[in-house]
């Protein structure tokens, strides 16, 4: 919204000549304008950064109304996570406390703001608050200034390196540029271009983990969809909804929420895969030569192929609570894999234990937005993804996104057949007589739970 404060001050002089004395007359006055605390310089001279910094009168208003309500909430927002960005940050108003009211949040989001904005301001409105985490979404009101994908990134990056000079483990969860519309000046060709630099940033500091909140609401042209976005713009109560359930899962990993041990108790005649402590049972097989062949031919047809993790000897994990590359991790009742720092990079940990004969496989698993993974029942693959963003599955109607969901897979004859929250996910998938369960990493984070099994007798 444009907010533009105009004042008019009248004088009133009464002149006198001759004998008759001046009188001086009672005036009404407009109110007094609040002080500017925190104005905007008028020239790029003072400033860090590069690219767009907003001057109209309605957003040195804003600029200096919502960081003076800052400066107040020093004190009460101090060691929160904080939400830091623009209007569509700001926007969270009420919902933001309430999305989350496990933890202690703080929204420093100014509408209107650019990435230079946020860069100059990062210092008094975030680092001052001592946080213990930081949600950041940025960049979509710099390309309607016509700035480039490049210079957006280098202030993201400036912003990055201040919050690791804070602490260089505090958790920084990136959100990609949402989508908008080429109408509101944010063509999707360009949001991309942003997103794959965020992408790229992340590559190069292990606290980012990336949240795509791109592909979490664009449509099929790549453009926000209205009935989330109706302006094309900001999210509505569904969107800002969409968005807290994807961030939930996030801050499970992170140690913010869910910290509480799983209470499950296994079904009669079912046996645990994963004991929810740790990975005991668990291991890394060595790499099959077919494994990697297949990868370097998928990497000579597709050059953003995946990268694969070789592994030359065996290695079980009895005991301990995450395997040596930290790429899975158990974690108060979940055995999370994790998204790798490059962002694609298959790896697969398999049970030590091979499964003969019939049998039924329980588990839940949860997504992230567009991640990536598999089980393996014994050799063979089922994609185990966020399948309304991944696929393969895009038709079913019980996928909870972001949500735990149960798949069950009953294996009879050598033949499974394998669903997710009672929908068919493949009727007849056929299996060689014996072989492990196993887990596959690929691309973002995946948290499995209540891996359990079940034999059945002839």
């Amino acid at each position: 919204m444009n907010y533009s404060c105009r004042f008019l001050v009248i004088l009133a002089i009464s002149v006198s000549t001759g004998s008759h004395p001046a009188i001086c007359q009672d005036v009404a006055t407009s109110p007094a304008k609040p002080e500017i605390k925190f104005a905007i310089p008028d020239t790029d001279e003072s400033l860090i950064g590069e690219g767009p910094m907003r001057r109209a009168d309605w957003f040195r208003d804003t600029w200096n109304q919502r960081r003076s309500d800052f400066e107040k909430q020093v004190d009460k927002d101090q060691k929160s996570v904080v939400f830091f960005g623009d209007s569509i940050t700001q926007g969270w108003n009420n919902r933001l406390a309430a999305s989350f009211p496990d933890m202690k949040v703080a929204n420093r989001g100014i509408s209107g703001d650019t990435t230079r904005g946020m860069l100059n301001r990062f210092q008094d409105d975030v680092l001052d608050l001592y946080p213990t985490g930081l949600v950041m979404l940025m960049g979509t009101n710099d390309l309607e200034e016509h700035a480039e994908p490049e210079v957006i990134a280098r202030n993201i990056s400036k912003i990055v390196d201040m919050a690791k000079s804070y602490d260089s483990k505090m958790p920084v969860i990136l959100c990609l540029v949402m989508p908008s519309s080429e109408s509101k000046s944010r063509p999707s060709a360009k949001i991309k271009q942003v997103n794959q630099l965020c992408l790229d940033l992340a590559k190069s500091h292990p606290q980012i983990m990336v949240l795509d909140t791109w592909s979490l609401f664009a449509g099929p042209d790549g453009d926000a969809k209205k009935e989330e976005f109706p302006d094309l713009l900001h999210p509505n109560e569904a969107g800002y909804a969409k968005w807290a359930a994807a961030l939930q899962p996030a801050f499970a990993t992170l140690g913010f929420t869910e910290t509480k041990t799983d209470e499950f108790v296994v079904e009669d005649g079912f046996e645990l895969l994963f004991n929810g402590k740790d990975l005991t049972g668990w291991q890394y097989r060595p790499t099959s030569p077919a494994m990697i062949k297949m990868i370097e031919n998928w990497k000579k047809s597709d050059p953003k192929a995946p990268g694969l993790s070789i592994v030359n000897e065996s290695l079980q994990f009895d005991g301990v609570t995450s395997s040596p590359d930290g790429r899975y991790v158990a974690k108060h009742g979940r055995l999370v894999v994790m998204a790798p720092i490059e962002g694609r990079r298959i790896q697969q940990m398999w049970t030590t234990r091979e499964l003969a004969g019939d049998f039924e496989l329980r588990l839940e698993f949860r997504a992230l937005p567009n991640a990536d993974s598999g089980v393996f029942i014994r050799e063979p693959q089922l994609q185990c993804r966020d399948y309304v963003t991944a696929g393969p599955y895009k038709e079913l109607t019980k996928y909870l996104p972001q949500q735990w969901n149960e798949m069950v897979v009953v294996v009879k004859d050598n033949v499974a057949h394998c669903t997710c929250n009672g929908e068919v996910l493949e009727a007849a998938l056929k299996l060689p007589p014996t072989g492990p369960i196993g887990l596959e990493g690929d691309r973002g984070q995946m948290e499995y739970r209540r891996i359990r099994v079940k034999m059945l007798g002839k």
